[in-house]
């Protein structure tokens, strides 16, 4: 491990920043990059540091010597190797969009992660996973077979050792179980900025308020339909001359590039839960660049 960073959330208290800085100086560590946030509303602390290990420290070693400092603060803290990718599985039914723009973004290396398995409860993906050398695992869910169903899902996440699981539009409600045994680890894309829209057709609902302003969402999954704490969102803007339709093509070049800046960010370790809320940290300088530019 050369670069690694480490992520740190504790009580507010004065001196945080001084004793993490004078560790990872005292351990022969480099701080590349450091970000920080107090919550003064409930009194948390956020930090996110890059650094590189100049003198050959290993991430055991760090988490090893780290630990009286981190139970004098009461830290919750971990040190990740930034070199490695992060194992996804991703989930999708009939539209693909979101899909593919992240089989294109890990193929030129604009995202820090590995696919390790595409899970459908529809065939229409399988040629396009599988040409990409991508285990495809066809789970179909019915009301009668959804606890199976999602037993073999939780049985694929762990067999590939998947930290992340990512809805690119997977047209099911996970059970309120999934969601409690997967918490802060399961992505969705919700087609609809306004939390208001809910359900299966946010776009018509905006169309017929006269909305101005259509756009996506992306959010961890919790129990409460597309109601968990938010990492992304971006808009569009439309016009009263646009139709219904228009608003569906607009909207899917925005939840593909608004869910592959939420997984950007939480790969790069850079979200923090905060109740129901989220601390979403600026990326690293270089963290967006990629294997094959241009």
């Amino acid at each position: 491990m050369t670069k690694f960073c480490l992520t740190v959330a504790c009580p507010s208290r004065r001196g945080i920043v001084a004793a993490i800085a004078g560790f990872i100086a005292e351990q022969g560590c480099n701080i590349t990059d450091s970000a920080q946030f107090d919550d003064l509303e409930n009194g948390q602390f956020f930090m996110r540091i890059s650094a590189v290990a100049e003198t050959g420290s290993t991430r055991d070693e760090l988490t090893e010597r780290f630990t009286e400092l981190a139970h004098t603060f009461e830290m919750d803290y971990l040190f990740h190797d930034e070199m490695s990718k992060m194992k996804v599985v991703v989930m999708v039914s009939r539209f693909g969009h979101c899909l593919n723009d992240l089989l294109y973004r890990v193929r030129i290396g604009a995202l820090p992660i590995e696919i390790v398995a595409v899970i459908s409860n529809h065939m229409d993906y399988q040629k396009v996973v599988v040409n990409n050398d991508i285990p495809f695992h066809l789970i179909r869910v019915t009301k009668e077979n959804k606890p199976e169903a999602e037993a073999r899902i939780m049985q694929v996440v762990e067999e590939t050792g998947a930290e992340l699981v990512v809805l690119a539009r997977y047209m099911q409600i996970l059970s309120d179980r999934m969601c409690r045994e997967m918490s802060g680890r399961i992505i969705n894309i919700h087609h609809s900025f306004l939390p208001s829209f809910k359900g299966a057709n946010p776009y018509k609902q905006a169309f017929a308020r006269g909305v101005k302003l259509i756009g996506a969402t992306s959010h961890y999954v919790t129990a409460d339909l597309d109601e968990g704490p938010i990492i992304e969102q971006d808009t569009v803007r439309v016009t009263h001359a646009q139709s219904a339709e228009d608003y569906v093509s607009l909207g899917r070049d925005v939840e593909a590039s608004v869910l592959a800046r939420a997984i950007h960010a939480h790969a790069h370790r850079r979200v923090f839960l905060n109740g129901n809320k989220t601390v979403v940290f600026p990326a690293s300088p270089g963290s967006y660049s990629s294997e094959r530019m241009g």
